[in-house]
């Protein structure tokens, strides 16, 4: 097993750190670092300005618009962006609706969206969850029913990252209910946002955003064509779309960057008159989510390696990596708030302001982060898919 990089891997890291430095736009990385949101305006400039660099799509193959990296080359490339404060690309187009495309997609559905996808033209959300169907997602209610050369959908998404920004959105539908196994009779559809009877509502989170929305579908007529795969076979097709979406979990270059700040952090606030960084019991805690945060890279280049050495995509064990990184940033965020402590309280101005500075986004984000211990499958499910896909339990 090889856990280190090559020369030539180490030059590629310096390309792409480079590049960074001269590309990424100041106000963006300034939201990213400051724990502000991102409007659609945002991404869809940092979208254009990776696309006409040719690193939109790293992962997609060469015909399409990919760059020919490796997956080691692909690691490094996320683990610079995590590191810069560079926003990653909503997953839901190029990553994750683009794996679909690429897998199960038609020639004809190739040619219509993956182009806009690479370009950054259309903005693509997922739906997933339901109000009774979330970490269980086979108990899906939202239906589709044939009628002639369309479907007709009605039923409710929620949940839904960044919907309101979307332009179309992937969606699992049941198409049969008469099967005993809930599993069968899903299908994967492709619905463009603007067509009439979708109405987005807005979820307002404790930490005050709007990131997350329910959307309802009231006849909404889909034609034929955008279903993907065969009917009633889309569960096969969220199976493979979710582990590409739990490999790039554990957000390891994010995360060092955090700590970095949380160093920074430590070394300036002070308990009874010596900086926190110097507190026995704060400095073990630190210590031990730097360690832990070592581990997981580790075991994230054993991925690498035996991906790049099999390639083959990752198996059930690859929800290790959920885990251990949803984990690891939430812990990051409690030791954020313990060491600016009532600072880390989003404070209002006298005149009705918001104090906008560092600390006081810190409360907001501590709350907002701890969905990453539920999102792409709750840890208690990935942990059950491990004890039984991978132990065999």
């Amino acid at each position: 097993m090889d856990l280190s990089y090559s020369p030539e891997e180490e030059a590629f890291r310096q390309e792409v750190r480079s590049w960074l430095a001269g590309n990424l736009p100041a106000d963006i990385r300034d939201k990213v670092v400051g724990y502000q949101h991102l409007s659609k305006d945002d991404f869809i400039r940092w979208h254009k300005i990776l696309a006409a660099k040719g690193w939109s799509v790293p992962h997609w193959p060469v015909e399409t618009g990919g760059t020919g990296w490796n997956i080691t080359q692909r690691y490094i490339y996320d683990e610079e962006f995590g590191l810069a404060g560079a926003p990653g690309l909503p997953p839901f187009g190029p990553a994750m609706c683009a794996s679909v495309l690429h897998k199960f997609g038609t020639p004809e559905q190739q040619a219509r969206f993956l182009p806009r996808i690479r370009e950054g033209d259309d903005f693509w959300v997922q739906g997933y969850s339901e109000p009774g169907a979330g970490s269980d997602l086979a108990g899906l209610k939202c239906r589709a029913d044939r009628q002639g050369d369309q479907y007709v959908v009605n039923g409710q998404k929620i949940w839904t990252t960044l919907g309101h920004y979307g332009d179309w959105i992937f969606c699992l539908v049941r198409t049969d209910s008469s099967s005993p196994k809930r599993q069968e009779g899903i299908s994967f559809l492709l619905i463009d946002m603007k067509t009439p009877g979708i109405t987005v509502r807005p979820l307002i989170l404790m930490d005050g955003g709007h990131e997350v929305n329910e959307i309802f579908f009231d006849d909404v007529k889909v034609p034929i064509e955008n279903l993907v795969f065969e009917e009633g076979k889309g569960w096969t097709v969220a199976k493979y779309l979710l582990g590409h979406e739990r490999m790039g979990s554990g957000n390891v270059g994010g995360s060092k960057r955090e700590l970095a700040a949380l160093r920074t952090l430590a070394a300036r606030e002070l308990k009874n008159g010596k900086p926190l960084l110097e507190d026995p019991r704060f400095r073990d805690r630190l210590s031990r989510t730097e360690i832990e945060l070592e581990a997981l890279e580790i075991t994230s280049m054993r991925f690498l390696d035996k991906m790049r050495r099999s390639g083959q995509p990752p198996g059930a064990d690859v929800s290790m990596l959920k885990i251990r990184g949803s984990e690891l940033q939430q812990a990051i965020t409690e030791l954020m708030m313990q060491a600016v402590g009532p600072m880390a309280q989003p404070f209002k101005a006298v005149d009705g302001g918001a104090i906008d500075h560092f600390t006081s986004r810190l409360a907001p984000r501590y709350m907002n982060m701890r969905k990453t211990s539920i999102y792409a499958g709750s840890n208690e499910i990935q942990r059950n898919i491990i004890a039984k896909m991978s132990l065999g339990l």
